[in-house]
This record gives structure tokens, sequence and C-alpha cells, in this order.
């Protein structure tokens, strides 16, 4: 006789302390300069990034005046694929913002899980020009650790000398959110007291962009490129590609407290699931995301009815947005109040979710709500309670962060105020 499926016996709430984050986005280097365009809703995609040029899609949300210097020795950043460039200055950030000191904490029990699904995508890219053009004894000795999903966890482990797990999920644009759920999991079972999380990602490389656009995902607006990506908008027609990383370093709640430090929100719960339906496009119901949001709010013990604001994925494509709507709808009601920050800082794939989770602290940190950039005119089909034109101060006390990735990769956060 087969087995008939049981329920997941129901566990011990458990709050995850974020005390630290950092932040490298197309609206700045650092937590202040991208949280305060993040704040206002001021789009930032380029008109032309030269790495693109030649393609028909060659706009994207990068990451102006980047320079890893001040952090990184340039003999070693030459080293180093831009992926992990991004991740080592979030994390430098985040990990200063914590006030831990790297002297005082057991090594052994600070772990690093960084979200990547592409990895040094341009350095594979660039090598594989000077093989086909300079032939094989000119490749760089390099490529294999530049090119390696996980070298960006491994690199920010080396930065702080972290000896604990060090790990990358690969769970397409679901990657950064799976990564801090799984920081959580870390310290919940007590194997880590301290784990760096998030995700970075970059991706402005022509192959990509252009498989990307024959797939026809990205928006093809160019009449003004900063209002291009256009999330739950009527006319709305593709995400804007971008790169970035963003950092969160967790801690037990009750040691955070115990050390006296400030703790920007918590993360109390997470859901995952798969939807087992396309390789690209969404379960058209939800139902695949609705477990996983379902998920969370039973991780946390936490009621459909009490979760004030959804960070949503919010991507501007026609499917995801329909789809995550009525998902929102059919699972928290006309409660929440909902934004997406892909209007400002672009679609970054791996790093999307860590962005997010950022921006869903400190939301709950701050009581306001940024707007949604470049919605002017709401799709009438989605019946949800989307923030535009201007923030909304509103003290929530529970929020979620929703990401979904190809594959049907599902992940949803679950925060509360501190």
């Amino acid at each position: 006789m087969a087995r008939q499926p049981t329920s997941a016996p129901a566990r011990a709430p458990f709050d995850a302390a974020i005390t630290g984050v950092g932040m490298v986005t197309a609206a700045g280097v650092g937590v202040e300069r991208s949280w305060e365009r993040i704040r206002a809703g001021e789009g930032t995609a380029a008109s032309e990034v030269p790495a693109l040029a030649g393609i028909p899609a060659d706009f994207a949300c990068a990451v102006a005046d980047f320079d890893p210097s001040g952090l990184i020795e340039r003999k070693q950043a030459w080293r180093l694929d831009r992926s992990s460039q991004l991740a080592l200055v979030a994390a430098h950030e985040a990990v200063t913002d914590s006030g831990l000191d790297r002297d005082s904490w057991d090594a052994t029990r600070v772990g690093v899980i960084l979200g990547n699904g592409i990895g040094g995508a341009a350095t594979w890219e660039k090598q594989h020009n000077v093989l086909l053009e300079r032939g094989p004894r000119k490749v760089s000795p390099l490529l294999v650790p530049m090119l390696s999903s996980n070298m960006c966890a491994g690199y920010v482990s080396m930065m702080f000398g972290a000896q604990g797990p060090s790990l990358v999920t690969s769970t397409a644009c679901a990657s950064g959110t799976t990564a801090v759920g799984m920081a959580r999991e870390l310290l919940r079972s007590r194997i880590c007291d301290v784990v760096i999380t998030g995700g970075t990602e970059a991706p402005l490389v022509p192959s990509l962009i252009a498989g990307f656009g024959q797939m026809r995902a990205l928006a093809g607006r160019r009449d003004d490129l900063s209002t291009t990506s256009r999330p739950f908008n009527a006319d709305r027609n593709g995400f804007v590609a971008a790169e970035g990383a963003a950092i969160l370093v967790l801690e037990r709640a009750e040691d955070a407290r115990a050390r006296g430090a400030t703790v920007r929100a918590m993360v109390s719960g997470y859901g995952a699931s798969a939807d087992a339906y396309h390789a690209t496009a969404p379960e058209p119901n939800g139902r695949g995301a609705e477990l996983a949001l379902r998920a969370a709010l039973s991780d946390a013990g936490v009621g459909p009815d009490e979760v004030d604001h959804v960070n949503a994925h919010g991507t501007a494509t026609m499917l995801n947005d329909a789809t995550e709507a009525r998902t929102i709808r059919r699972v928290l009601g006309e409660r929440p109040a909902v934004t997406s920050v892909k209007g400002v800082v672009g679609h970054s794939l791996s790093a999307a979710g860590a962005i997010e989770a950022v921006a869903t602290a400190l939301t709950l940190e701050e009581g306001r709500i940024p707007p949604t950039a470049n919605l002017e005119s709401l799709d009438p089909e989605l019946d949800i309670d989307v923030v535009f034109k201007a923030g909304r101060d509103l003290r929530a006390e529970v929020a979620v962060s929703n990401s979904f990735g190809f594959g049907g990769q599902n992940a949803v956060l679950l925060f509360t105020r501190a």
C-alpha cells in the first residue's frame, strides 16, 4: 500500500536577527546611497552599457563608479570576477555595520551562504574569445576559479577568516532568498553563531543578455530608459537586467541582544517550493508560489491576516506580475501594501532576493514603504494594494519578500519588526 503524504511537524518559532546590511546596486554603492534612491522611487536604467554594445538590448541597470580597489588590493582585484568583487564590497559593509569583531568571534562557527546562479559569466565569455582568437595557450590559468559560482562565498570566507560552512545556493532568481533562508537554518540548528548571507550577480555580458532578449523577457521601451522597468504597470513588457549584491549578517536573536547589537529586523519565517510545471513560465494559478508563501507563514506561526507588507518579486513581465498578484490576493487578501524595488534597481537575478531582503528589513525599521517606481497606471487586472507615485508611512509589524525563478523555484522570507 502506498504511504499517504503527511504534513511536516510544526516547529517552534525562531527569529534570526539582522544585525548588519550591505548593498551594491545600480542605485549606488553602499546601503545609504542605494536606499535613498529606492525610497525616492528613482529609476536607474542606463542608456548604453559598453559591454553590451552591438546587441539589441544594450541598456541595463549597471553599477556606476564601482571601484573595489579601496577595499581589495588591485593585485587581488584583477584575479576576481566582478560578481565576487560586488559581494566582497557588500560583505565588508555588512560586517562593519554589524559591529562584530572578527578577532573575538569563533571563526569555526561563522558561516557564509550566498546566492549565485551564473558565476563569473564575464570572465568566461572573455576567455572564450581569447581561446577563439589566440588559442588555448593564451587562456588564463585563473579562468576556473574566476568563473566558478562557489567562489563568491569562498572569497567572502577568506576575507573574514570564516571557517564555518561556506556554500552557494543556486535557485535561479530565488537564489538570494534561498541563501538567507538556509542561513537562518544554520543558526536555528546551532551549527553556526553568525552567518554572512545574501546574493551577488554580474550578468551584463552580451551572450546572456542576448539570450534573455531572444526569450522576449526583457523590456523594450527606449523612449525614457530610466522608466523602462515598470512593475505592475498596465503596459509593462519585461524586466531590465541588472547587476548587484546585497549581504545580511544574521545572528540568533538572543545573542544579538546579549551583545547590545542594533537589530534592524528579524527573519522569522522561510518557505520554499517548486512549481513542477515549466522551465521558464510560472504556474498560471501561482499554486507553487502559494505553497512557499504558506510555508513561510507556518514557519513563523503567523496568520495571513497579520501580514502588513509584501516586497514583491515584481519583475515587470506580464506573466510574473499577474501570477504573483493573484497569489498575494488569494492568500493574504487585500490587507498588505505591496511594492517592487525592481523599478529602481532592475532585476539582478540571483542577487535580487538579497537586495529585496535588505529593503524589507529597512522598511520595517523605518516604518515607510518605498514606492514602486515608474508605475503610472496600475494594471486593472491586478487586485492588490500597490504603493506607487509616493512612499507610504506604515508601521508594519510583519512583511514577506517573494522570489521566483526559472525551473519553478519559489522562495519566501517572512520578516518581523525587531
